[in-house]
């Protein structure tokens, strides 16, 4: 008969141990792969102090490094175990979750570079405008249920930025595709004089013409055919359209999506100019006069806006 003798707590302990100095080592790697994900948590969902060079977020980081250190110092009797716990919850998150390693890696990439753009507003939508102006007509120009506009919106999803790995910003890169393939084949053409002409969005896909009512409700139809939120502003002598991004976390997603993978030659050394609602939600400029989105307004003055949500 075979027996088996049990393991003392002690020896476990010993087993799970690395010897010195590899324990250190280990620990301090260890603490900047849990520190990372765990930052980005506390970046996202605590309000921003908007301290000179961003010390709140330094502060924050050395503290959350500090208290994770102060935790694997007490733990380093069974490091072997934390990193072996930590390896498959990233494992997990990667294959059944929304978090894992591609997550952390995106997350700290776009939180690095919104805090060395550091953005700002260009101007803040008060939630009392003038009336639209022909708004029943618009609503109907922007017929995103028609085939012609979302086979459309489509076939820009196939032919820009598909070999992008898209993770959890799917949306948003295929809208992107969508202002591109506008806005590189738009023609401005005025209406007839005297009169204003508005055109429906599958009309204006016959020639890719139009003055700047017809290519704000084209640009709006396209985007809410594949799941994007537009809107479209009125300044007294122009009209152009915005898409939703979300909130400041979005918003610093879009910004390295836009200045250093998808347009970053257009955006070079370039500014993103933006809108902020009432509610907080981040507006992108796509005026056909830009060449990325989130491109130089045209005209800032704001009269009207109406959103298709």
């Amino acid at each position: 008969m075979i027996t088996i003798k049990p393991i003392s707590f002690s020896k476990l302990k010993e087993k799970l141990s690395l010897p010195k100095p590899w324990d250190t080592i280990i620990i301090f790697l260890l603490n900047i792969l849990i520190t990372v994900p765990a930052f980005l948590i506390a970046h996202q969902n605590l309000i921003e102090l908007n301290w000179v060079y961003n010390l709140d977020r330094i502060i924050l980081f050395i503290l959350i490094l500090g208290i994770i250190q102060l935790i694997l110092q007490l733990l380093k009797t069974i490091i072997i175990l934390c990193i072996f716990i930590y390896i498959l919850t990233l494992i997990y998150g990667t294959l059944f979750g929304n978090y894992g390693f591609q997550r952390v890696y995106e997350d700290y990439r776009y939180m690095i570079y919104a805090m060395s753009e550091n953005p700002k507003p260009q101007d803040l939508i008060i939630s009392k405008l003038l009336p639209f102006p022909n708004k029943s007509k618009i609503i109907d120009a922007v017929d995103f249920t028609n085939p012609k506009v979302r086979n459309f919106a489509l076939y820009a999803t196939t032919k820009h930025f598909k070999e992008i790995k898209k993770s959890n910003n799917r949306t948003l890169i295929q809208c992107f595709a969508v202002f591109k393939e506008i806005k590189n084949n738009w023609n401005y053409v005025n209406d007839p004089k005297g009169r204003e002409y508005i055109a429906y969005a599958s009309e204006s896909l016959q020639h890719f013409s139009g003055d700047c009512d017809d290519h704000a409700i084209l640009m709006a139809a396209s985007i809410k055919a594949i799941g994007g939120t537009p809107r479209i502003i009125h300044t007294g002598g122009h009209m152009y359209p915005e898409m939703l991004i979300g909130n400041k976390n979005d918003l610093e997603t879009a910004i390295y999506l836009i200045k250093e993978v998808l347009f970053k030659k257009e955006s070079k050394n370039q500014q993103i100019h933006y809108h902020i609602d009432e509610r907080g939600q981040t507006w992108l400029n796509l005026d056909y006069t830009a060449n990325y989105p989130g491109g130089p307004f045209m005209k800032e003055e704001i009269l009207g806006e109406l959103t298709f949500n």
